[in-house]
């Protein structure tokens, strides 16, 4: 990734390119961080960054200052906040229409299908980041214990998904128990992965620094699936700084009395 001003003091942007030809024209604008330059703390800016990535197109990402870019936003998209998309000069701002639009658009055999096999995958989590946010905004003291309970309920139940073998799993070895899948639905990355691992990455890190609670590591569907993440390409290129994520949430995390 080779950093370049090509916005004006309102934004950077990073090109990330392939050997391919006559591709699209691809532009991704997310909010930047503290420093007015790299990757802020936003899981939608990475969903959209991780499959771009990951499908190995070439396109230039962005990052907009939000304190300095009103008139830069007005211009390319008007009452629109990142992350957004331009492809090929058409402006698209609604996340998970992105994400239909680029699966529909960036096709095989050019480039890899990120559709789940198995229906469940498209759910699997999709209830984590609601019961974190409860839990982080509660200010009473009385309603810590259930509300922490509620977020590792959700935590379990995805756990047990991740270590269920899934049915295509179970067609190659009818006699597997445990399943040691990298991601949600195999060992191939999917759109489903690309919105919750940034999404499990502020949450251990934001629990963990204001709330004092980390996802437990007896939960080791989790943590194989975390640490994965960890090892993919597209997860870390994309990922904002830890501290960023802290200093994003200091406005967002209710102190408690």
């Amino acid at each position: 990734m080779t950093a370049a001003d090509t916005r004006g003091p309102a934004t950077a942007s990073a090109t990330l390119s392939s050997t391919m030809v006559d591709e699209p024209k691809i532009e991704l604008f997310v909010k930047s961080s503290e420093d007015g330059e790299s990757i802020g703390a936003n899981p939608f800016s990475q969903r959209l960054a991780m499959i771009l990535m990951f499908k190995g197109c070439t396109f230039t990402l962005n990052t907009v200052d939000m304190k300095r870019a009103p008139d830069v936003l007005k211009v390319l998209a008007p009452g629109t906040q990142p992350p957004f998309l331009i492809y090929n000069n058409e402006v698209k701002t609604d996340v998970n229409k992105i994400e239909e639009f680029l699966e529909e658009n960036l096709t095989p055999p050019r480039y890899p299908s990120m559709v789940p096999k198995c229906k469940e995958s498209n759910t699997a989590g999709n209830d984590v980041f609601q019961k974190f946010s409860g839990y982080i905004k509660n200010q009473s003291p009385a309603q810590e214990d259930n509300l922490q309970k509620n977020l590792l309920r959700s935590l379990l139940k995805l756990d047990l998904f991740l270590k269920n073998p899934l049915p295509h799993e179970l067609s190659c070895d009818p006699k597997m128990t445990v399943s040691k899948r990298k991601y949600l639905d195999g060992d191939n990355l999917t759109l489903p992965d690309c919105n919750l691992m940034p999404k499990l990455h502020i949450i251990n890190i934001v629990c963990k620094h204001y709330r004092n609670f980390e996802i437990p590591s007896d939960l080791q569907g989790i943590c194989r699936y975390r640490q994965n993440a960890e090892e993919l390409k597209a997860f870390k290129y994309t990922c904002p700084n830890p501290q960023e994520i802290i200093l994003f949430y200091r406005d967002v995390v209710k102190r408690m009395p």
